[in-house]
């Protein structure tokens, strides 16, 4: 046996430090942000080739598509452990097991982290409120939703529960020889 190997104690998963809910909102305006020049690019991309000409001609198509690039978008980089904004604030996201999301699990979040939008919208369509009521909705439901993670026994927002995944501090990476949490 290797005594090396002996003496180093496991890394557990649980024990990479979650990153704090500021950062993690940070984060989360920072990648809003990003998401314009996304969204833009999409919606230039859409209308060129429909050579739709007003928005309102083809909106649910054009829904459509920027829902699908946005699962796009970020299936592929929380793939690969991170999107720009993520590098940019020092965050990982990785599965329960500390092993990068598969394509799979990055669909399954992405469907999950629209419990940041969905409720509000769809009291504001239900209740017939103006789009301006609909974003004051949804702008009291994110924070609020934001701090239900502290209820959270690992601080993690409830999708990421949902999801199996997590999201760590990057700054304490995982050793490549470091066991996983036994299944």
């Amino acid at each position: 046996m290797n005594p090396q190997a002996d003496s180093a104690a496991p890394i557990l998963v649980t024990e990479l430090p979650t990153a704090s809910l500021s950062r993690r909102m940070s984060c989360w305006l920072y990648e809003g942000m990003l998401l314009f020049g996304v969204i833009f690019i999409a919606g230039y991309l859409f209308g060129a080739l429909s050579q739709t000409r007003h928005a309102m001609d083809n909106r649910l198509g054009l829904q459509v598509f920027v829902f699908l690039v946005l699962a796009l978008y970020f299936t592929f980089f929380w793939h690969k452990g991170q999107t720009l904004a993520m590098k940019t604030w020092h965050l990982k996201i990785i599965t329960l097991e500390g092993q990068a999301l598969t394509q799979k699990q990055g669909l399954i979040r992405f469907f999950y982290a629209w419990i940041w939008f969905v409720p509000p919208l769809l009291m504001a369509g239900v209740l017939g409120w103006s789009s301006l009521q609909g974003l004051g909705a949804v702008m009291i439901w994110i924070p609020l939703w934001a701090s239900l993670s502290k209820l959270h026994s690992d601080k993690q927002f409830w999708h990421d529960h949902w999801a199996h995944t997590r999201v760590v501090d990057a700054r304490s990476q995982i050793s490549p020889t470091a066991p996983t949490i036994p299944t």
